[in-house]
């Protein structure tokens, strides 16, 4: 092992065993994330002076959210991982398109699978869907957050081989040091877009402009997942799809241009309402 390498924290990643049923921390971080999105959600809905005149939901609305919320990415994300990363071998193996606790999930088809959820359930329930798309953004990145966390407690989509001081030997990297590029995503994804768009409801009140933190979320979110993706081993049966070029960056680049899209319309679109 090279003298820079860390080793690679051996946590097991299945919290408690009983028998057949395993309960693992990629579970729990699926789980936690949902659980304080919804919290941060209700908290925004109570503070009424950051909405001033904007529709906005209330927190049964929120309660009743969350089932949707869970559903939509779920299912989302699997199908998500089967069709945009490995669809040939789900072809070859379709009842492992079920196997969901042997990892497999795509931020990518997650979101679409949220945004389903979220124009179902707001046209069900008569609420302004770019109001429940701007709580969902700020929240998202806790959900992020955990989800990276997990990632490399999995020793899983980790980095490109690296001689950095903190690159990491993954125990099912091979023998290089590699680039922790889960904390890299930790970081950016959760912690930074988090504290970026607490700033734009909190402090800039964007919440009383709907469409703008969705808008937001999506460029924060391509330009971080499109940098790290320069330090992130592409998928093995993917590889470069042209020079550089990863199957993250094809699906992040474009939301950078739709978030821009997004809110310069939102911002448009409220100025004259006013």
């Amino acid at each position: 092992m090279p003298l820079l390498a860390i080793p690679f924290p051996m946590i097991d990643p299945v919290l408690i065993e009983f028998g057949p049923l395993a309960i693992r921390w990629y579970a729990l971080a699926y789980i936690a994330g949902i659980l304080l999105a919804w919290r941060y959600m209700i908290l925004a809905v109570r503070n009424t002076s950051l909405w001033g005149k904007a529709s906005h939901p209330n927190e049964t609305d929120i309660d009743d959210f969350v089932m949707w919320a869970t559903i939509g990415i779920v299912l989302g994300g699997r199908l998500g991982y089967v069709l945009f990363y490995n669809l040939p071998y789900y072809l070859a193996n379709p009842a492992d398109i079920f196997a969901v606790w042997e990892g497999g999930m795509a931020f990518h088809g997650g979101l679409l699978g949220m945004i389903v959820a979220l124009i179902l359930y707001s046209r069900l329930r008569g609420l302004s869907v770019w109001s429940m798309f701007d709580l969902a953004a700020i929240a998202a990145p806790i959900g992020l957050f955990f989800g990276r966390i997990a990632n490399f407690i999995n020793s899983e989509l980790w980095g490109r081989p690296t001689d950095v001081a903190w690159a990491v030997v993954f125990p099912n990297g091979g023998p290089e040091p590699r680039h922790p590029s889960q904390l890299y995503e930790a970081g950016l994804e959760g912690l930074v877009l988090f504290i970026v768009l607490r700033v734009l409801s909190h402090r800039f009140h964007l919440l009383k402009k709907p469409g703008v933190l969705a808008g937001s979320f999506a460029i924060g979110y391509g330009l971080a997942r499109t940098f790290v993706e320069f330090y992130r081993e592409p998928d093995a049966h993917i590889g470069y799809l042209s020079g550089f070029l990863t199957m993250g960056m094809l699906l992040s680049l474009p939301m950078v241009l739709i978030g821009a899209l997004v809110v310069l319309w939102a911002l448009r679109k409220n100025a004259s309402a006013q």
